[in-house]
């Protein structure tokens, strides 16, 4: 008997709750855009979020179309499978377990440490509670985790809403700025690490890739996908310039610095003092809800890897049942590595800011980048077989070939920056690290699917196409009928 995940739960508008909740606009808001100002200095910042969420939405055209096409959880891991080959399939499996765990990790050190700041206490215990509520919602039904997702996402876009109308309510100098959409503005020491920063604040917008097995309909995927970054684009666009606009585009920067400046909440004062706690709460559940999205997906990548034997196979079990309602096995994997690396680095004693969630945080990014280039190769070499009986020439071509281009440009200026983001001293080795820890999985990838096609023959045949069929498994609705 073939195990599936639960067809036919999860609605197109559930499938962008997702997308949208990953990236977690409070955190943006709250986090991204503040510290991109205060590292950079780039005024130009709403210009730059328009321009980079261009190059993300024709990224995501080509990995959408694979990702419908070939229906599997692991997304990364069945779209090189099936479009590069069975090798760059288990590489790229390794590389976004790596990369996903990275983000989700890296949100404990941020969420321990704004807790503490406001309550008191160590950041590790504020995060060791984070790690037991996302273990408990990360076994339950997806459609539980998908309405809280959906609560805090509303609110957080209303607060961000509200940011927007107090800062062009009440602008620097008594007059609207569009300094933030000039280009000549980018043309500036910092854009490079201002690129990387944003191209983090959008990363998780791949994650309706993922959920295809559980949608209702398969199409909805390239839409959420591509409509989560669109929107969600235009939203930080918009905030950054509201940012820049209510404090004087010249003097962002230098506020954003300050830790007394009080950006973004000193802004939301101007609209009544009682936002300021609000919107703070808030950020703390965008924080919860974007680990417990970041936590489902890697869940989804250890089931269906193991569903095909390419990881150990006890991951995939479930018992008698044939349509599983959340996968357990991952689930509780990811609940290990996380409770592990978090013991780590509060063992080690380090920031949980300036070390875990920084340099975490950047690896993620950077290796979900690495695999959104990727699938848009894979999409543009794709098996007839794989495209369909009447490929698209956007999705299957052009679109593929401008966002490998643009993707590009993207990964350069992240990599060649990586140093300032990490605040690394200059000349120093250890921002190498991080693309050095992308390659040992996707070597080691390589080498474990190597040793599957000697020992294990059938399992090699196996990777990336181990879905159940069709009428394997029966759907939700008849289930309940």
């Amino acid at each position: 008997m073939q195990v599936a995940l639960a067809r036919r739960t999860l609605t197109p508008t559930g499938l962008w709750v997702f997308g949208a909740a990953a990236s977690a606009p409070m955190v943006v808001l709250a986090g991204g855009i503040v510290a991109t100002y205060a590292t950079t200095q780039v005024t130009a910042l709403p210009l730059l979020f328009v321009l980079v969420a261009g190059v993300v939405a024709l990224l995501a055209v080509g990995y959408s179309a694979m990702a419908r096409q070939v229906g599997h959880p692991a997304a990364y891991y069945g779209i090189l499978a099936n479009g590069l080959g069975r090798g760059w399939g288990i590489a790229a499996g390794l590389v976004a377990l790596a990369a996903y765990n990275s983000i989700q990790i890296s949100l404990y050190g941020l969420f321990g440490a704004t807790l503490a700041a406001q309550f008191g206490g160590v950041w590790w215990v504020w995060a060791g509670l984070a790690v037991a509520v996302v273990a408990t919602f990360g076994v339950r039904a997806i459609v539980l985790s998908n309405r809280v997702l959906g609560a805090v996402l509303v609110v957080s876009l209303l607060i961000v809403t509200a940011f927007v109308l107090a800062g062009v309510g009440q602008p620097a100098g008594g007059e609207l700025s569009w300094a933030g959409f000039d280009a000549v503005r980018l043309a500036v020491g910092g854009v490079g690490g201002a690129a990387a920063f944003v191209v983090a604040a959008l990363m998780g917008v791949d994650v309706p890739g993922s959920m295809v097995e559980e949608v209702v309909d398969r199409r909805s995927v390239g839409r959420a996908t591509i409509g989560a970054v669109v929107v969600l684009g235009g939203v930080y666009a918009v905030a950054a310039w509201a940012m820049g606009v209510a404090v004087g585009p010249e003097a962002v920067g230098e506020v954003a610095a300050d830790p007394a400046g009080g950006l973004p909440f000193v802004v939301l004062e101007r609209l009544g003092g009682w936002w300021v706690p609000i919107a703070e709460l808030v950020l703390v559940l965008a924080i919860v809800t974007s680990k417990l999205v970041f936590h489902s997906v890697v869940a989804r990548y250890v089931f269906a890897m193991a569903r095909e034997g390419v990881l150990p196979a006890g991951l995939a079990r479930t018992g008698s049942a044939a349509r599983v309602s959340a996968p357990r096995g991952g689930s509780l994997t990811q609940t290990a590595i996380a409770s592990v690396v978090v013991g780590a680095f509060a063992l080690a004693g380090t920031d949980p800011i300036a070390v875990m969630f920084t340099w975490l945080s950047t690896l993620g990014a950077l290796g979900l980048l690495c695999l959104l280039l990727a699938a848009s190769v894979a999409a543009m070499i794709a098996p007839a077989d794989v495209r369909g009986p009447r490929p698209g020439m956007w999705e299957w071509r052009l679109a593929p070939v401008l966002g490998v281009v643009g993707g590009l440009v993207l990964l350069g200026l992240m990599v060649g920056n990586v140093g300032s983001l990490l605040g690394a001293a200059s000349g120093s080795l250890y921002p190498l690290l991080l693309p050095a820890i992308l390659a040992v999985f996707a070597v080691l990838g390589g080498l474990w699917a190597g040793h599957l096609r000697q020992s294990r023959p059938e399992v090699y045949a196996g990777i990336g196409r181990g879905t159940p069929t069709t009428h394997a498994v029966p759907d939700a609705i008849n289930v309940s009928i």
